[in-house]
């Protein structure tokens, strides 16, 4: 959930630390599972079934038999069990075929945690099979565990979408979705409320092509370049977001094959998404950030007077997937992904989408990745991303009013609201029987989204009480750090907070095998700006902080119009709480760092890009670290 405790209803917070108490037992049985279908098919990569569970289901066992939040909303294929496993419906039919595979019966593997886990991994391992002889991993009558980036064509297979054909290259991106979020999961790593994905680098250049990686917004800190910069003919990396992106250039000139530049690498023995027709090339007209993947089910629309809010009760690449081919011509407008807020179009702004019945011709339809009953979906990437795109609704169509937004309490069930609110959810409409997006969406979060600066003089971006906010990756995660080892962590600690009952807790640990000095890169929304809140550039920007050691020094970093400035280090006592702040406005408290950066906060608006933390000299001692309560004061 977004970290925003200044308006988060208090009700909403007891609703948390419930779920988080009832899911902690759960998920400790979960690992011990996993850990038993390793041990059955031991070809299949540590770490893939956790992450391919957490991108199906957040580590939820999923019920949609026994669950009325779950049942019906835009006739989506059912999903069964922690690994999500579906059964026909539009999808294939993985539960009956991993019965046939494995004797066990339908209605265990839907029901039975440990069954399900089973079941996905004799799935996945009959997939691996078939690469065997491709990725040479036969020796002496074993197969030999493949790496995580030779298992994108695998997973392709494995999605559980409907018939597969790489030719059809609307469901090959699917495919392609899904198995970068599983790759994803695995690379940023996760510990939060009792999921545990084990974090492990991967190599993206040999994943994918670099045209897919470009539009995946793939981390491509991986590569561990020198001083953030990789220039080739076709390509650079970013030294703001680290990920790769494409130069413009002369269509004539020749790319050598077998270098970066060469968008044949990647997905090796598959057929590459990048030909003629791929729609890893085509953008949205309507909204710049948005890919554009065509939905056929639309029909002419009468006026722009609101905007609906969903949750898809489904993955990302899944109801991509079923909005672009489905047998009841549902569908919506755009589709925002969980884990980083990125966004897929799939009906032009003019047209009206499939999405609340007989309100379709006045709205436009957003659907959020998750299901209704599990607060993990609704990410602060995910917040700040949906709310972007309605502010440009908002720009874009008088009748369409941000301020009009509502602001109230989450409801479980439906609740029609007057046509006076233009932002609000598919449970507010006349004539609705679904409840999304329910009860754990924070309206109150999402209305000073929609209207910045209306949320008072502090805002707290980042409390760490329910989930790790927008610090969800390692130190060691951005190609930035130096002088700490990939063994150091960064995860939610509810023994020491200075407000709260939680706080984030950053161990750091000795790179042995250099002698720099520590400087973390504490990445805020993996270095994406647009994963981060906007923020008034005449404020004033800091967090609380608990170093358990002598010499630790603390910074922040933000980008702005024309790079990524940074703070004057600032020395922190030991044992103790400090609170460490810069003021936007003051150029005195910057200084240039990356990407064209001039020293100052020039933009109208800026975004948090990391928490710094430093050390000189370098030690051999590990350090803990807390952070408490990020916020920007107005």
């Amino acid at each position: 959930m977004a970290e925003q405790t200044a308006d988060r209803p208090q009700g909403l917070t007891a609703r948390l630390a419930e779920e988080e108490a009832r899911l902690l037992p759960q998920r400790r049985a979960y690992r011990r599972h996993f850990a038993d279908a390793y041990a059955a098919y031991p070809s299949i990569p540590a770490g893939t079934l956790e992450a391919i569970a957490y991108v199906q289901s957040r580590w939820v066992h999923l019920d949609p038999d026994g669950n009325s939040a779950m049942q019906g909303h835009q006739h989506m294929p059912k999903a069964y069990g922690i690994m999500g496993l579906y059964a026909g419906g539009g999808a294939a039919d993985q539960i009956s075929r991993a019965s046939a595979i494995t004797g066990m019966k339908v209605q265990r593997i839907k029901r039975n945690p440990r069954s399900n886990i089973l079941a996905a991994a004799a799935l996945l391992d009959l997939e691996l099979r078939k690469d065997v002889d491709r990725l040479g991993l036969l020796r002496g009558g074993m197969i030999l565990q493949p790496t995580l980036e030779d298992m994108v064509p695998t997973l392709k297979r494995y999605a559980g979408f409907s018939e597969y054909s790489a030719k059809n290259v609307a469901q090959d991106y699917a495919r392609t979705s899904f198995a970068y979020d599983v790759l994803l999961a695995q690379d940023r790593g996760v510990d939060d409320r009792g999921i545990r994905v084990p974090e492990k680098a991967v190599a993206w250049e040999r994943a994918f092509t670099p045209r897919q990686l470009t539009t995946l917004r793939a981390p491509f800190v991986r590569l561990q370049v020198t001083e953030d910069a990789l220039e080739t003919r076709e390509y650079r990396l970013d030294p703001i977001t680290e990920t790769l992106q494409r130069k413009e250039q002369d269509s004539e000139t020749p790319v050598p094959q077998g270098s970066i530049d060469s968008d044949t690498q990647g997905e090796q023995g598959t057929e590459s998404l990048d030909g003629p027709q791929s729609l890893l090339d085509t953008m949205s007209t309507d909204y710049g950030p948005a890919l554009w993947v065509a939905s056929p089910y639309y029909h002419s629309r009468s006026s722009y007077s609101s905007t609906t809010i969903h949750t898809a009760q489904g993955s990302y690449a899944g109801t991509i997937n079923w909005f672009q081919d489905n047998p009841y011509s549902v569908s919506a407008h755009y589709v925002i992904r969980s884990s980083d807020g990125q966004v897929t179009q799939m009906v032009r702004n003019h047209h009206a989408a499939h999405h609340v019945g007989v309100h379709n011709g006045t709205t436009l339809g957003i659907e959020h990745e998750g299901y209704v009953d599990n607060s993990s979906w609704y990410t602060t990437a995910m917040y700040n991303s949906s709310a972007a795109l309605v502010r440009s609704f908002c720009d874009s169509y008088a009748a369409i009013d941000c301020a009009n937004a509502y602001d109230g309490p989450a409801h479980s069930d439906v609740v029609v609201l007057p046509s006076s609110i233009d932002v609000k959810g598919h449970q507010h409409y006349t004539s609705q029987t679904h409840t999304d997006p329910g009860i754990n969406w924070n309206w109150s979060h999402y209305y000073t989204l929609l209207n910045p600066g209306s949320g008072g003089s502090t805002t707290v971006l980042d409390s760490f009480d329910s989930s790790e906010g927008h610090f969800y990756t390692s130190p060691t995660y951005s190609g930035s750090t130096v002088g700490i080892s990939t063994q150091s962590s960064a995860t939610r600690d509810c023994n020491i907070s200075h407000g709260g009952s939680c706080s984030l807790r950053v161990l750091l640990k000795d790179d042995t095998g250099s002698n720099s000095d520590w400087r973390v890169r504490l990445l805020s929304g993996a270095g994406s700006p647009g994963a981060n809140v906007p923020l008034s550039s005449n404020g004033r920007v800091g967090y609380w902080v608990y170093a358990a050691a002598s010499g630790m020094r603390a910074a922040i970093g933000v980008d702005d119009s024309d790079g990524t400035e940074r703070s004057y280090s600032k020395s922190l006592p030991a044992d103790s709480w400090t609170f460490v702040e810069w003021n936007l406005a003051d150029s005195d408290d910057w200084y240039a760092w990356a990407g064209g950066s001039n020293g100052t906060i020039d933009a109208g608006n800026v975004t948090l890009d990391a928490v710094w933390i430093l050390r000189d000299p370098d030690t051999a001692y590990d350090v803990n670290v807390y952070i408490d309560e990020v916020q920007i004061q107005n």
